[in-house]
């Protein structure tokens, strides 16, 4: 039986509390369009961000990091040996690692890869509602734009968490994190959020700040996203446009209070 979660029950204030007491070392494995977004962004949440992409190292990273992205918004040869070593080290070592599906679907490569990845137990898939639904077989978007919204995808979304043991959380107007049971949807945020680079892309990294330090993965998801969700909702009241917002945002993440985060994320 499918469960919806009141969202300010969840104690999302006490792991924004504790990504910011205990300043977590997230390894992001991420896209080149997005990696100073990512780092300042972690940056401003209080973690700690190391960007290592390479065999040789990203292996070694991962097993000691606090938490794991791997995004695959533009994959190279030597970033899929990096994941491998990366993923393989966090199993190891008990590391929780966020997946971003990034405009999977229509690209062969990357589709498959995620594919591969879905069945490495990641604690958390986050995307928009055509990559979960690519995740599944479907069709996917436009790049990495979207085509639905996620309750468009709400049953689909369950069933991949059921079948996989993981939490899927889909980004959008309402976001929609899921366990395959629980299901939380969170009503904050703002759409200058889809007017600036890498937002999407850096809150993966913050979901895995967050699951570093809380081992509910619907818990540390739902935390990740009301904290930009209301931080975003604040940098927007303070903005002119995009290029002020993309600089408030990390002003709001860094400032928003802890409390404010769980009142005001909604849930429906």
């Amino acid at each position: 039986m499918t469960t919806t979660a009141p969202t300010p029950a969840l104690g999302l204030a006490d792991v924004v509390d504790r990504v910011r007491a205990h300043a977590p070392l997230v390894h992001c494995i991420t896209n080149s369009v997005v990696t100073n977004v990512t780092a300042n962004v972690l940056l401003a949440a209080g973690a700690s961000p190391a960007m290592v992409d390479t065999a040789e190292e990203a292996g070694v990273l991962a097993g000691v990091a606090g938490g794991l992205l791997v995004n695959l918004g533009t994959l190279t040869p030597v970033q899929i040996g990096g994941i491998d070593a990366a993923v393989g080290a966090a199993a190891r070592a008990g590391v929780p690692w966020v997946l971003d599906p990034v405009a999977i679907g229509v690209l062969p490569v990357r589709t498959a890869l995620a594919g591969e990845l879905l069945g490495r137990r990641p604690a958390v898939v986050r995307g928009n509602a055509s990559e979960i639904a690519a995740l599944a077989g479907g069709a996917g978007g436009r790049g990495v734009d979207s085509l639905a919204a996620p309750d468009d995808v709400a049953d689909i979304a369950r069933d991949l968490a059921r079948r996989h043991t993981t939490v899927v959380a889909v980004s959008g107007p309402r976001d929609l994190i899921t366990d395959g049971d629980r299901v939380v949807r969170i009503a904050a945020g703002h759409s200058l959020m889809t007017r600036v680079t890498g937002v999407g892309c850096a809150l993966g990294a913050l979901v895995a700040a967050c699951a570093a330090v809380e081992d509910d993965a619907v818990l540390a998801a739902a935390a990740a996203t009301a904290w930009l969700c209301v931080a975003a909702e604040e940098a927007a009241a303070a903005s002119s446009g995009p290029g002020t917002f993309a600089v408030a945002l990390l002003d709001r993440l860094a400032a928003v209070d802890a409390g404010s985060v769980a009142t005001r994320a909604g849930s429906a």
